[in-house]
């Protein structure tokens, strides 16, 4: 199976492309709506950013459209509902919001392609890879195992063997991403974790798109824990998480 990749950012591009590689199927990319235009005759599926330098994503959507009934799915970092919509519309077969993760990207990309097996043109492939279960795929890491002890910095107390957070005693409701976050905070309190380390960490090693998120998450974790300053940014490198004051007399 040959996925077309149409993508200006070649960062962007190459990881799709080992991911891609790792799940069993070939890829090349593009970086014009225009190059794309001439590749579609040997590809498989399309994955199409909106982004493009010479033509408007929703443009080369359509046009693909018009050419080819290869299934086309959309990656872009625009995320109202116009733009999704539009997408639709235009001929795309799913949407993918950027930041994304691989797992989705992946059974997103078989879940088009099981849709797309009526069309003679683009009907199933019996040397492409057989669909990646939870069973083959590589699991994502567990951050602690079940036997691990709770994590104790002043007022804070998080279990990791029922995954819940106290601070002062009481139970405050946090995501998983937000606790895993926090674990890995409290594992060295006062050590700096990296942005990257904690992306590859907590998300996945390789996340598409802005680690922005990770700036929401800490932004709500700090709401949450009562005091801004538990977490620590260190600016150009990451985050630290370090006693406030008002919390170390309490």
């Amino acid at each position: 199976m040959y996925i077309l990749i149409v993508e200006d950012d070649d960062r962007i591009a190459e990881a799709l492309k080992q991911t891609l590689r790792v799940h069993g199927y070939e890829s090349n990319y593009v970086g014009t709506g225009a190059a794309a235009l001439t590749r579609l005759a040997d590809a498989g599926l399309v994955l199409l950013d909106l982004g493009l330098p010479d033509l408007d994503g929703h443009e080369v959507c359509r046009r693909i459209r018009e050419l080819s009934c290869v299934p086309v799915i959309v990656l872009s970092g625009r995320t109202e509902e116009l733009d999704r919509v539009m997408a639709l519309h235009m001929g795309a077969d799913d949407f993918v919001a950027k930041p994304f993760s691989r797992y989705e990207l992946v059974a997103r990309i078989q879940a088009v392609l099981r849709r797309a097996g009526g069309c003679p043109q683009h009907a199933a492939d019996p040397a492409a890879p057989a669909p990646v279960s939870p069973e083959t795929s590589l699991p994502e890491p567990e951050l602690h195992g079940p036997e691990q002890p709770p994590l104790h910095v002043g007022p804070i107390r998080l279990d990791p063997r029922t995954r819940k957070l106290f601070v002062d005693g009481s139970e405050v409701h946090i995501t998983r991403k937000e606790f895993d976050l926090l674990a890995m905070l409290l594992e060295e309190p006062g050590a700096v974790m990296e942005r990257q380390d904690i992306m590859c960490r907590v998300w996945d090693e390789n996340w598409f798109g802005s680690t922005r998120t990770l700036d929401v998450h800490v932004g709500s974790l700090r709401s949450k824990l009562g005091h801004t300053e538990w977490i620590e940014t260190v600016r150009g490198v990451g985050y630290r998480l370090a006693v406030p004051t008002a919390a170390a007399h309490a």
